[in-house]
């Protein structure tokens, strides 16, 4: 490993270590605050707030790495809420309505990818575009209402308990191990840093930098559909505006995480970190009565905080470079 790897790796780690101190702080605060933090109902609860925005948060994740974002994510994840209720309140068959929404929430992640690419626009203004598409989507096709008369095996499902955690949990603790894997340790992991680096240098090291740029808005167009699935269990019908949080709350929890919106900084082990950070805010916030427009004043705070985290260790590494 170069000196240049372990020192970013060893950053890494440092913040996720930094990350986990703040998250276990927050856990032994609240937990002396109220006397039903600790609650394993609150617990549970609590991963199940965290388990969408986490798996939300690991595609933003690979598209922050190569310098991009995904500003879709949340309102794909509603679009697909919403179609995914339709589908099966006029009769068809939950494995396939499942199927036909996560095309769809990865066609938009294709979509985000070719344009982006081939058109050498912008992802936030992109991804902008797409976010407003699939949210006027999906108020016209629901008619602005919420839309109800799901069978009761979603809310079962996502309301379900398995080994003692939410049924939602384990479907991000799936997605986050897989993610990670594929990040550390496959080619396409390695390729997703270098674009994000310098995207001239790795087409010059021979990289496929459209196929890298694909792959990513791909991924997380089919993550957003996945997160749809699971907030259509959570809330057991259709809501069209749903989703309206999560665009921010994914690219918060990468971005607490230690991903550097600069690109090629990084880890899924990270966002879901932050992701817990999150929610524990949010849950911590209800229990002691907290108001609820604080919750957006402290996430923001963490974010602009991370950001100029980011800044001073660049900083440091350039002087360091020039010694």
């Amino acid at each position: 490993m170069s000196e240049i790897s372990k020192r970013k790796f060893s950053f890494q780690i440092n913040t996720q270590a930094l990350v986990f101190i703040v998250l276990v702080a927050l856990w032994v605060f609240l937990s002396i605050a109220s006397p039903y933090f600790f609650n394993i109902n609150n617990i549970r609860n609590l991963f199940s707030q965290e388990a969408i925005v986490g798996v939300l948060a690991v595609g933003q994740l690979y598209t922050i790495i190569t310098a991009g974002i995904d500003l879709s994510v949340g309102t794909v994840a509603a679009l697909t809420n919403v179609v995914l209720t339709l589908l099966v309140i006029n009769g068809v068959s939950i494995p396939l309505a499942i199927i036909i929404v996560l095309l769809m929430a990865t066609g938009f992640g294709i979509a985000n990818g070719v344009i982006i690419y081939e058109l050498n626009m912008p992802p936030f203004i992109v991804t902008l575009g797409t976010m407003s598409i699939a949210a006027g989507a999906a108020l016209l096709i629901s008619g602005g209402t919420n839309i109800s008369g799901l069978p009761f095996a979603f809310a079962k499902f996502g309301s379900g308990i398995f080994l003692g955690m939410p049924n939602l949990f384990w479907l991000l603790i799936i997605a986050v191990v897989i993610g990670e894997i594929v990040l550390r340790f496959s080619k396409f992991g390695k390729y997703v840093y270098a674009v994000g680096s310098s995207v001239e240098a790795a087409r010059l090291s021979g990289v496929n930098v459209r196929k890298v740029i694909y792959g990513v808005y791909t991924l997380s167009g089919f993550l957003a559909g996945v997160g749809g699935v699971m907030l259509t269990a959570r809330l057991w019908m259709g809501v069209p505006t749903a989703g309206a949080d999560y665009n921010l709350n994914s690219i918060a929890a990468a971005a607490i995480g230690g991903a550097s919106l600069f690109g090629a900084q990084g880890t899924v082990i990270g966002a879901f970190l932050g992701a817990i950070v999150m929610s524990t805010i949010y849950n911590g916030t209800v229990l002691l009565n907290v108001n609820p427009f604080w919750q957006e004043i402290i996430v923001g705070a963490l974010i602009i905080g991370t950001v100029a985290l980011d800044q001073i260790k660049k900083r440091q590494k350039y002087t360091y470079t020039k010694k």
